[in-house]
């Protein structure tokens, strides 16, 4: 099953990532930056609803982990039924998504980054968990 998530344009040094041929941009918005976001170098950002196939979700993972700001502490996410990519800069977590304790060290990551809690609330429903 193909992975799906958002790329945020500015959080890219490299802003060519999204041109590459195993990305497939499905949906782009340009939303306004609130103070609530806690970006304060962007005044608006670019939104691009992605799909990769299952079989280069890896790989394109890693690619969008070295296109990553250097400067400001951003992560980007991809995920299918099965598993969810957590994204930062030179840091990818595969994360099984019915395992509890792999979305804690990723959020643990962003956490120790400087990234605020509340923007890595990664979790899907605890319901998941219970079974």
């Amino acid at each position: 099953m193909d992975f799906k998530g958002v790329i945020i344009e500015e959080s890219l040094d490299d802003k060519s990532i999204l041109k590459n041929e195993n990305i497939n941009i499905i949906l782009t918005k340009i939303e306004k930056v609130s103070e609530k976001h806690k970006t304060p170098w962007v005044d608006l950002w670019t939104l691009h609803t992605v799909e990769i196939s299952e079989d280069k979700a890896s790989e394109i993972a890693e690619l969008i982990s070295k296109s990553l700001d250097k400067i400001h502490k951003w992560y980007a996410d991809i995920k299918n039924n099965k598993y969810h990519y957590i994204i930062f800069r030179n840091k990818v977590f595969k994360i099984d998504i019915y395992s509890k304790e792999q979305y804690d060290e990723a959020k643990e990551y962003g956490i120790n980054l400087g990234i605020p809690e509340y923007q890595v609330d990664f979790h899907p429903e605890i319901k998941k968990w219970e079974r």
